[in-house]
């Protein structure tokens, strides 16, 4: 039994791409959710680099200077 519409496509033909097409947006709108949730996380790391570099920077100063000391006997 095959139905038929004006334009000559079958029905379940119809049907069948509008699953592939739904499908298709699901697949696409759950990579968006994953690129807008590693943009998040990218705008955390962002934010939070100076202070981590800056705690580098202080922690090597910190030991160059302890070790000068050290190095001058005191």
């Amino acid at each position: 039994m095959s139905f038929s519409t004006e334009g000559g496509f079958d029905l379940r033909e119809q049907l069948v791409r509008i699953d592939r097409a739904i499908a298709e947006t699901q697949k696409l709108q759950e990579e968006a959710f994953k690129f807008a949730a590693e943009t998040r996380k990218l705008s955390r790391e962002y934010v939070l680099a100076p202070f981590v570099a800056g705690a580098a920077v202080l922690g090597g100063l910190l030991g160059a200077a302890a070790f000068v000391l050290h190095l001058m006997g005191r």
